[in-house]
């Protein structure tokens, strides 16, 4: 343990890096017991962190960010950050709502008969929090069914897949591509986005899983949809290490989805707010991971 509370030769304030540690450890549901054992110290040892008696060696600063998931800047720096948190998501009732309306109202026959199987397969779920805010799996599919209709896309067969597509993925084998009551052209959809229709998982499967996607247009709307919504919310939910990941899959990956929805006529307003808001994300992670 350092006893000099000094970072980068300018004098820091041990108490509030203290409590820090402290809020963020109790946030992840964490004993100090907890944190200890996942770093190799005592529980002494974080209790003096959190006091401000002294701060991590620096040997315990990468894996104490990465347990935290809180980033060595968040954690050394002295602005003021006093807002509080609250939930990404919304509210999966609500939603539930509004997308059934809209469907009967433009007579969306696959997406009202999907509603129901939505409750089935994705009702006891819930979205995963890192900060207590858990809700309801549903509201994933939902908000992209909203994200489709408020950019324009009334269609059947759009909204439908959004609302399955992680059906056949999260279901463990219960709920098969033909199971599903929607036409082939959905059900090749949500064949094509679901990791778990990939047997073969070698070194390259992410390469050949989104080159089979890049070949399907639906697919390809479906994957940009889903992939917006998570990077929306993934500094609720993923690790650090987990978002350097996935900031990186979505860097080298949607460009070529992105091209293949450029060139469906029928979609190119959708490609270019996709583009703008998966790129603006995608460059704001970067700059902040």
């Amino acid at each position: 343990m350092s006893e000099t509370p000094k970072n980068g030769g300018m004098q820091v304030n041990s108490k509030k890096i203290g409590r820090r540690i402290k809020v963020v450890r109790q946030a992840r549901g964490l004993s100090q017991e907890q944190l200890g054992e996942k770093l190799g110290v005592s529980f002494q040892a974080v209790s003096s962190w959190e006091t401000g008696k002294c701060l991590p060696d620096s040997e315990h600063l990468p894996l104490l960010s990465r347990t935290l998931n809180l980033s060595l800047d968040r954690l050394f720096s002295e602005e003021a950050r006093d807002w509080k948190l609250g939930p990404v998501n919304y509210d999966a009732d609500h939603m539930y709502t509004f997308v059934k309306g809209r469907a009967q109202m433009l007579g969306l026959k696959q997406t009202l008969a999907v509603m129901d199987r939505l409750r089935e397969v994705h009702g006891a779920q819930e979205r995963r929090s890192l900060h207590g805010f858990g809700t309801s799996y549903m509201v994933h599919p939902l908000t992209m069914a909203c994200h489709a209709l408020a950019m324009g896309l009334q269609e059947d067969d759009v909204t439908a897949a959004c609302l399955t597509h992680d059906m056949i993925e999260d279901s463990e084998g219960r709920i098969r591509p033909e199971d599903l009551p929607v036409n082939d052209r959905v059900r090749e959809a949500v064949r094509l986005v679901s990791k778990n229709e990939c047997p073969d998982q070698g070194a390259d499967w992410l390469d050949r899983y989104y080159e089979e996607i890049r070949k399907n247009p639906l697919a390809c709307l479906i994957k940009c949809l889903d992939r917006v919504n998570n990077l929306a919310g993934m500094a609720d939910a993923f690790s650090r290490r987990k978002m350097i990941r996935y900031t990186a899959e979505t860097d080298r990956y949607y460009p070529a989805l992105l091209d293949t929805l450029k060139k469906t006529p029928e979609w190119n307003n959708a490609w270019w707010l996709l583009r703008y808001q998966l790129g603006t994300m995608l460059e704001a992670f970067k700059r902040l991971l």
